[in-house]
C-alpha cells in the first residue's frame, strides 16, 4: 500500500484524557494528559512499534499542542518526549510552563 493513500488523524479523546493518532482508523500512538486548572499536563507519549519511524510522534504532539492553544490552555511538559519536541519548536514557548515539584506531586496523586 502506498503512503499517499494512508489517512492520518489526531483526535482528542476526552474520556481517556489523551490525544490519539490514527492511521487508517487504527490507533498508532497516544499522548496522555491530566488537566490542572488551565494547564494541560502531558505525562506520557507512546507509539506502536508497527508505526515507528514514520514521523507520527511529532505530528501527534504538534496537533495536540495546537489543540491546547486553541482551547486557551497552557502546556506543562512532564513527558520527556513532549519536552524534547518543545525544545525544537519554540512557537509554543509562550504557552509552556515549567515542570515544578508541586506539579509532579500533584500528577503522582492523580495517577495513583
Amino acid at each position: 500500500m502506498s503512503k499517499s493513500s494512508t489517512t492520518t488523524a489526531v483526535e482528542r479523546v476526552d474520556a481517556d484524557r489523551r490525544y490519539e493518532i490514527l492511521v487508517d482508523g487504527q490507533r498508532a500512538g497516544l499522548t496522555a494528559y491530566r488537566d490542572l486548572g488551565g494547564q494541560r499536563v502531558f505525562f506520557h507519549t507512546e507509539m506502536d512499534e508497527a508505526f515507528a519511524g514514520q514521523g507520527l510522534g511529532p505530528q501527534l504532539v504538534q496537533q495536540a499542542l495546537v489543540d491546547v492553544r486553541a482551547s486557551g490552555m497552557r502546556i506543562i511538559p512532564v513527558c520527556p518526549y513532549v519536552a524534547k519536541f518543545l525544545k525544537r519548536h519554540d512557537e509554543f514557548a509562550d504557552i509552556t510552563d515549567p515542570v515544578t515539584p508541586d506539579v509532579l506531586r500533584w500528577l503522582k496523586a492523580q495517577l495513583g
